[in-house]
């Protein structure tokens, strides 16, 4: 029975590994503390693409996180899902030990290594020169605080993450895309909504704040107890539309 409850990365998948349509591949790029391991995904035929930096949730670039920046490559993006434990050693497969390491991260030396990873994206001769970002539970707050902390980025995308610290809101220059789990479920989170809305309203900061009742905390992971079909779905076609808006080069 023990193998049923635990999450299955290869049934999970919604985009294969091996799908004939993309180009994945594990690499190494220079990060701002030094080099990071990367999953990069992006569509097979040339051409010059927005490029998104996938930031993974607290238990490191896992084979979920993988598929995410598969789905965007399907869609006409250069993904790529950055390995934010690079510096110790890479992301275990041990989850309890990638969530322990998570913890343990320095979230400015990492919001560092993430501009680092937006910077090699722009600078790729398949990426059109926009860049946007989306992050997922830890990997979201990464996203706040790199787009309060990088003029240069095109769009960022949060998936319940931490807000920044509020006193560096008024730095944001990109526009935003928020996907918040429902206030009454997500204890933590849900409290802190009112006041980063409050302060991205007084910076005059473009965002979309989407919460989605009754739907937890990570809901858009498809391994875990917490999803949530249609609110997954919902975030994931907003996810989209925002990037094709933003990251288009003819736009």
């Amino acid at each position: 029975m023990i193998p049923r409850l635990q999450p299955n990365h290869v049934d999970a998948a919604i985009v294969a590994e091996g799908d004939p349509y993309l180009v994945t591949a594990r690499e190494t790029i220079p990060g701002a503390r030094g080099t990071l391991f990367v999953y990069l995904a992006k569509p097979k035929w040339p051409g010059r693409y927005g490029g998104v930096l996938v930031a993974h949730h607290n238990l490191g670039l896992d084979p979920h996180i993988e598929d995410v920046a598969r789905r965007l490559a399907s869609e006409g993006f250069v993904a790529l899902a950055a390995d934010f434990l690079s510096l110790r050693g890479a992301t275990p497969r041990d989850e309890e030990e990638a969530a322990q390491l998570v913890r343990q991260s320095d979230l400015d030396g990492v919001t560092a290594d993430a501009q680092a990873a937006v910077a090699y994206l722009r600078g790729r001769t398949d990426v059109n020169g926009k860049v946007g970002a989306v992050g997922f539970c830890w990997g979201g707050s990464i996203v706040n605080r790199l787009a309060a902390n990088d003029a240069t980025l095109n769009a960022a995308i949060v998936y319940y993450g931490s807000p920044p610290p509020l006193d560096k809101v008024g730095d944001i220059k990109a526009p935003l895309l928020l996907n918040y789990a429902d206030p009454r479920l997500d204890k933590k989170l849900g409290p802190l909504l009112s006041d980063y809305e409050k302060a991205l309203q007084a910076a005059g900061t473009k965002y979309a704040l989407h919460v989605y009742r009754r739907a937890h905390h990570a809901f858009n992971d498809d391994r875990r107890p917490r999803y949530h079909h249609e609110a997954a779905k919902r975030a994931w076609t907003r996810t989209l539309a925002f990037f094709k808006q933003h990251l288009d080069e003819a736009k």
